[in-house]
């Protein structure tokens, strides 16, 4: 594939990281968009041109035989039709994460990229983050000794802004938060254990933003801003009309190599930070920090001697910034992509580890919502052919 001819589905928002695509110098083109936004359409023909196809319908998109590939970066609940319709039209894939909002959803995409034979690729970037980069190269290089046990914490102070005031505040949408927004975090500590989870149990609750100021239905949703002002929660209005995710989640994880795994999950923090503890026969690994500014610089602290308390660890290393959202890991993640379609091998998840990510957490949130019981994680199933 000499050029590559890209479109984007979803150009708003999350869409954005697809112009980390566009090297006229490397033969990479963004040739055509789908948005609802008439403003973002003005915008995007006055900065790639008048011949650039800019659409409200998607399918217009993937009528065009020119288009090699695309990027899928719309609302979850679109995520499988839009990205098979992509796949039967035989183009390849960049589709945001999560893969799917149903365990179903993403074996269908799944078996839908073998049968058609087109590279799907999920945006799980923070695998290209370099904070957890280190983390992973530290455990490879056997700081830890053997790994045991990965603790993630996170604290989400924006969850108010950016996740009960859409789409996001509705199980029909999302499943629930711990799918939605877990999605990373579920990847990463597979990816940093080195293998996926067999077996889940959830507990959470809806504790503070169903007490909350809402709007009525039919009236404008506010424009989604991560407003630091904006606390405490109920500080605020304008929260969805209905609200039925959690916004407290935790779960626990064994997974398939005897290493046992946990992530808790909270929305309405005062700060908003990743906090990863990784615990190995040797020594305990943990991050201050998720992603460095040229103020503030992240770290990695590691312990490997016997101590009282130590704030710092034995060992300190500092991260330091890179260009690109998430702490430079959106170009690295697009750039991984296209190296993909010019025949290199990939270097971040892949559609069954993204597929996996989903499973852990549709299943923890199936946990809450019954008793918290625990689930086994069934194996990929293999699909009818589409007529």
């Amino acid at each position: 594939m000499k050029q590559i001819n890209i479109g984007v589905i979803g150009a708003e928002g999350r869409g954005a990281i697809a112009r980390h695509a566009h090297c006229p110098g490397e033969g990479v083109f963004i040739r055509a968009a789908s948005t609802l936004n008439l403003d973002n359409i003005r915008r995007m023909k006055d900065e790639f041109g008048a011949d650039f196809l800019t659409t409200t319908d998607y399918r217009e998109i993937l009528a065009r035989p020119e288009i090699n590939a695309v990027f899928i970066c719309t609302p979850d609940f679109l995520h499988e039709e839009q990205a098979l319709a992509a796949i039967e039209a035989g183009k390849h894939v960049f589709l945001e994460k999560p893969m799917a909002i149903t365990i179903d959803g993403c074996d269908r995409l799944l078996n839908a990229a073998k049968r058609r034979g087109v590279h799907l690729y999920i945006g799980h970037n923070m695998r290209f983050m370099p904070v957890m980069q280190k983390l992973k190269a530290l455990i490879d290089a056997g700081a830890v000794g053997q790994v045991q046990a990965v603790w993630c914490r996170h604290f989400i102070s924006y969850g108010g802004d950016a996740y009960f005031k859409d789409w996001h505040s509705e199980r029909r949408f999302t499943h629930g938060l711990l799918l939605q927004k877990g999605a990373h975090d579920i990847d990463v500590i597979h990816w940093l254990a080195g293998a996926y989870t067999t077996r889940v149990s959830g507990m959470g609750k809806l504790s503070v933003y169903d007490k909350l100021p809402r709007r009525a239905p039919g009236e404008p949703q506010p424009r989604v801003q991560f407003n630091r002002n904006n606390y405490p929660p109920e500080a605020t209005s304008g929260y969805s009309p209905e609200i039925d995710v959690e916004d407290h989640n935790m779960m626990m994880m064994q997974l398939a190599n005897g290493v046992q795994a946990s992530y808790l999950q909270c929305h309405y923090t005062p700060d908003d930070v990743r906090n990863y503890t990784i615990i190995g026969t040797r020594g305990r690994l943990e991050n201050y920090g998720d992603s460095s500014s040229e103020e503030k610089w992240a770290s990695v602290h590691l312990w490997n001697q016997r101590t009282g308390y130590n704030e710092l660890g034995h060992e300190v290393f500092r991260i330091p910034p890179a260009d690109g959202g998430h702490g430079g890991a959106d170009p690295k993640i697009v750039a991984d992509f296209i190296g993909i379609l010019r025949g290199k091998s990939p270097k971040g998840a892949t559609p069954l580890d993204a597929r996996m990510s989903v499973a852990a957490g549709w299943l923890a949130t199936e946990s809450i919502r019954n008793g918290n019981i625990a689930y086994d994680v069934p194996p990929v199933a293999e699909c009818a052919e589409r007529e």
